[in-house]
């Protein structure tokens, strides 16, 4: 991997916390994520189901996790089953993790290989009552492929159906949300990294470049620290190609004039950062983009404030709803006969500012997190207002990583990248 070795007793922290939430006389297991096919004899890149990861550190393909606190043999309550290394598997795919290596990264006392994962899984049911299995229940998951995970879920329910089974997803729901300091530390790196790759962009940008030449200065940046790249598809967007929301195929010409909206992220150690700048392509933004990047920067630092402990995900959204209505108001864009005669449902707003303004993020850009919740101390969000303009021909959105504290107005992840127009137009000068 190329991220420093992480502290393990994050893991050995997170599986105390998840093991107390087990129902008694329960065993859990994890599995890792599969190796995907291309074609042929390819496949992408390999990254490791984040819940594994989250509970183990375990950082490989063909790996199971498996937590039984009340196990008659203490040795059983925490296991580990890899894939069995040897000479030929390092030769030609590298060093796996030896049974010793995976102690040390995961604080787990008991490996086995792979191999006798029968017989004593067989062993452990015997002993077991319950069976939490783990199934992606996100808000916004959509999955076709069949994961590894789902293969066992299955076969798990035919092979043992007298057993209870309960669910992982909803105590991962929460434990995930609330960011352990090291945790915190690590999404720290993740934005700094992210930092690093804007200013060398905001030093590159000038008319005629291409969009995919930007996102390769990010690329290159990412790479040179530590980072496996980028945490999510990036967004290079100029001009008009801003006010399509998950644009990805960042192949324009960048213009004298136009703005260019960045949403990009680093991730490392498998956490993910989430930024979005936009910048002008000539290094000064006309009147009438300062004017709307500056309402849409004040309503991104009115609705920072509103993050802490107690706050609920509905009520805030429509708080910010608010203040975007009166930014459109002041910017001519919106009337007030267009608010009087709203749709509730769909308000008026939503014609410039259409997608939420926050959701959580660590291990997954859009990360576990239980919406009906009132919000805590060390939950992570995004803050993302944008206005768009398609009629104008740019659209702007900004966007930081912040973590709510136990009082006051949360800490900024990236409270050092560029972000005032000010701030911006001295770099692109340099």
């Amino acid at each position: 991997m190329k991220y420093d070795p992480i502290d393990r007793n994050l893991f050995i922290k997170n599986r105390k916390n998840f093991m107390e939430a087990m129902q008694p006389n329960s065993l859990a297991v994890f599995n890792s994520n599969d190796i995907y096919p291309i074609g042929a004899d390819s496949t992408m890149p390999f990254q490791q189901n984040r819940d594994l990861f989250f509970l183990s550190g375990v950082d490989q393909e063909e790996s199971i996790l498996v937590l039984f606190p009340d196990c008659p043999k203490e040795k059983h309550r925490e296991i580990l089953f890899l894939k069995e290394t040897n000479d030929h598997i390092a030769v030609w795919e590298g060093e796996k993790l030896t049974k010793e290596h995976a102690y040390e990264v995961s604080g787990v006392k008991t490996v086995y290989w792979l191999k006798e994962w029968d017989k004593i899984f067989y062993e452990l049911m015997t002993q077991a009552e319950t069976l939490y299995i783990n199934t992606n229940e996100h808000y916004r998951a959509n999955v076709e492929t069949e994961t590894r995970e789902a293969r066992f879920n299955k076969t798990v329910k035919e092979q043992y159906p007298a057993h209870r089974v309960a669910k992982s997803n909803p105590i991962l729901q929460r434990l995930r949300s609330v960011k352990d300091p090291i945790e915190l530390d690590i999404m720290q790196q993740a934005c700094n990294i992210t930092e690093k790759g804007f200013k060398r962009v905001l030093q590159f940008v000038k008319p005629g470049v291409m969009e995919y030449e930007i996102e390769a200065e990010f690329m290159h940046e990412f790479l040179r620290n530590r980072s496996r790249g980028f945490a999510y598809t990036p967004i290079v967007a100029s001009g008009n190609n801003a006010n399509v929301l998950h644009y990805v195929v960042n192949n324009s010409e960048c213009k004298a004039g136009e703005l260019i909206l960045l949403d990009i992220g680093a991730e490392y150690a498998n956490y993910s950062s989430d930024m979005t700048r936009t910048i002008p392509v000539s290094g000064r933004f006309s009147e009438r983009q300062k004017e709307v990047y500056n309402a849409v920067l004040r309503v991104k630092k009115e609705a920072t404030k509103m993050l802490v402990p107690g706050a609920l995900w509905g009520p805030y959204h429509e708080e910010v709803g608010k203040l975007m209505t009166s930014e459109l108001v002041g910017l001519g864009l919106l009337d007030k006969a267009d608010v009087q005669n709203e749709n509730k449902d769909w308000p008026a707003y939503k014609k410039y500012f259409m997608h939420g303004t926050s959701h959580h993020i660590g291990l997954d850009t859009h990360d576990y997190g239980l919406l009906h919740e009132p919000m805590q101390a060390n939950n992570v969000f995004t803050v993302e207002p944008g206005i768009y303009l398609p009629d104008e021909g740019f659209g702007i959105r900004l966007e930081d990583d912040v973590v709510i504290q136990e009082s006051g107005e949360p800490f900024n992840l990236m409270r050092n990248i560029p972000l005032e127009v000010e701030e911006i137009e001295d770099w692109m000068k340099r």
